[in-house]
């Protein structure tokens, strides 16, 4: 089917399909189910194929920035909807559909509630089939385009924190920009940003995304505990490494991320960026980001972002090689993922072959 009516059952599989691919980040199941049925109270927003659209149409990625654990971050509607309306005055020119940055249990549903509003689709393609931790990795490669000009623009914050922000630039000049804003906005924005022809969102974006956050949250809430878990490990094509209680917990909120490790029964450990980055036991590497490593609440197979672990939980680790997944170009781009060995201090381009 080329077109699909939203329905409040298709939050929910999106928003618990998208929490697993979110692979430790993408936003909150609470404010990603809030955001998708507020969407269905103030329209209908409908989710299109790519193939629905002409090659020169133009689309429009609508995001969150910034880090999910941050105390005071505030993003309501109301904030994605007055930033694509700032990033439409901007750029002049009619835009034909949204889609979204990345699969996560927030961002998953991102553009759902600007499409109810503005009457635009929902195209299903995500800059990236998985979350992943900075902006560039989100954009589709536009960084490898000479002279390209990124227009980007951002809302969120509360009283004296509240900020918007429209810049154009180049791409890492605007989205650093944009993480700043999040910064200043107490750890949040919403963002629209990125023009792109349709013909190029489908050469380097992951087609499909959306329906398969969807199929995945089917699999997960059809079953209960631990057969959850395996109908998603299925489904996904993947594997659950362990399920043991959390031994160590780090987390540090620092320009605009969180970063930290995670122990399971004093064997294994993961790192984050957002996203877990890495996976090992006693040494031994299991799994490498763009790898989906994923946390789940061992008894209810709720998925468990970086920001949600504590101490003295009960979590089943499940992983998913890259291959399995659908991905953007940028997951292979050495330049984007080089950053995340500086943050970590683990290897991560050996591992990418």
């Amino acid at each position: 089917m080329s077109k699909i009516k939203l329905d409040e059952k298709m939050v929910e599989y999106a928003v618990y399909g998208g929490a697993v691919l979110g692979g430790g980040g993408g936003g909150w199941i609470e404010e990603g189910l809030k955001i998708g049925r507020l969407a269905l109270e103030v329209g209908q927003p409908e989710l299109l194929t790519i193939d629905e659209f002409d090659d020169e149409d133009l689309l429009v990625t609508v995001s969150m920035v910034g880090a999910p654990a941050a105390k005071d971050q505030y993003v309501k509607p109301i904030h994605y909807a007055r930033a694509l309306d700032m990033l439409s005055q901007k750029i002049g020119r009619p835009v034909k559909a949204l889609n979204t940055n990345e699969n996560g249990a927030g961002t998953t549903v991102n553009g759902w509630f600007q499409a109810a509003v503005t009457g635009l689709p929902v195209v299903d393609l995500a800059c990236n089939g998985r979350a992943h931790p900075t902006g560039a990795m989100g954009s589709l490669n536009l960084t490898e385009l000479d002279n390209y000009i990124s227009h980007q623009a951002a809302a969120g914050g509360k009283g004296e924190h509240y900020i918007e922000l429209s810049v154009s630039g180049t791409l890492e000049k605007a989205a650093s920009m944009i993480r700043k804003a999040s910064v200043e906005a107490g750890g949040l924005v919403a963002v629209a940003r990125n023009p792109v022809t349709v013909a190029y969102a489908r050469q380097h974006g992951a087609a499909g995304a959306i329906s398969q956050a969807i199929e995945i949250g089917r699999a997960l809430l059809s079953r209960q505990g631990e057969a959850a878990i395996d109908s998603v490990v299925s489904e996904l094509g993947g594997k659950l490494v362990t399920a043991g209680i959390v031994t160590d917990f780090q987390l540090e909120t620092t320009g605009g991320f969180d970063v930290g490790t995670v122990q399971i029964d004093h064997k294994y450990e993961m790192t984050f960026w957002n996203e877990y980055m890495t996976l090992e036991k006693d040494g031994e590497r299991l799994g490498t980001f763009p790898d989906l490593i994923m946390t789940l609440d061992a008894k209810t197979a709720k998925p468990i972002v970086t920001a949600a672990v504590e101490k003295g939980q009960q979590l089943a680790v499940i992983t998913v090689p890259k291959d399995k997944l659908l991905l953007s170009s940028t997951m292979r781009n050495e330049k984007l993922l080089k950053p995340v060995e500086e943050i970590i201090c683990k290897s991560i381009i050996p591992f990418l072959v």
